[in-house]
């Protein structure tokens, strides 16, 4: 018998000031069995750093390569923004670049791989795709303080991101990275 997904309930407390977006967000995730709590963090920052009008989790979750893990859909239903997490593939990538005006990644994983994974194979606009590096320890810190039910504070300010849990602060800087130099 499949182990079924563990839902978590994050409360929000969104102060984007770097890109003047304020929120309270009442998120509700499904957590696949095979999926870490490392992923599940970062796919929900990437939600809220990402935040505005249309923005949904994808409905298949990590079972579905078809469709990023995070999107922003306009309002006649187009794909406006692919959002991964992650290591994607060159191939995937590709295809996020030919699904959507933007694509955004949010990822642990060390930006030099990244970069040799994007040069393994044509990227279509690969130059125009957005990188959010986020530091591991900073990812697993707060992930090791997260309850099922859980209400926390995120403040993005001058390239720098806090996310408050409780009486913690975590802090790291959150700055754009490219996977190759725009031409």
């Amino acid at each position: 018998m499949a182990l079924g997904s563990t839902v978590y309930h994050f409360e929000v407390e969104l102060s984007d000031v770097d890109r003047q977006t304020y929120a309270s967000l009442d998120l509700r995730l499904a957590r696949h069995p095979s999926e870490n709590m490392r992923y599940l963090l970062t796919r929900t920052l990437a939600y809220c750093l990402s935040y505005e009008e249309g923005i949904a989790f994808s409905k298949g979750g990590l079972s579905s390569s078809e469709e990023p893990p995070v999107a922003v859909w306009d309002a006649t239903g187009v794909l406006r923004t692919w959002i991964d997490i992650g290591s994607p593939s060159a191939k995937r990538l590709h295809k996020a670049t030919k699904a959507a005006e933007h694509v955004a990644l949010y990822t642990t994983a060390a930006l030099p791989l990244l970069v040799a994974e994007a040069a393994s194979s044509p990227i279509h606009r690969v130059e125009e795709i957005e990188v959010w590096p986020l530091e591991a320890s900073f990812v697993d810190g707060v992930a090791a303080r997260l309850d099922r039910k859980q209400g926390f504070a995120l403040t993005r300010s001058d390239g720098m991101l806090y996310l408050g849990v409780g009486d913690t602060t975590y802090e790291t800087p959150l700055t754009l990275a490219r996977l190759v130099a725009a031409s």
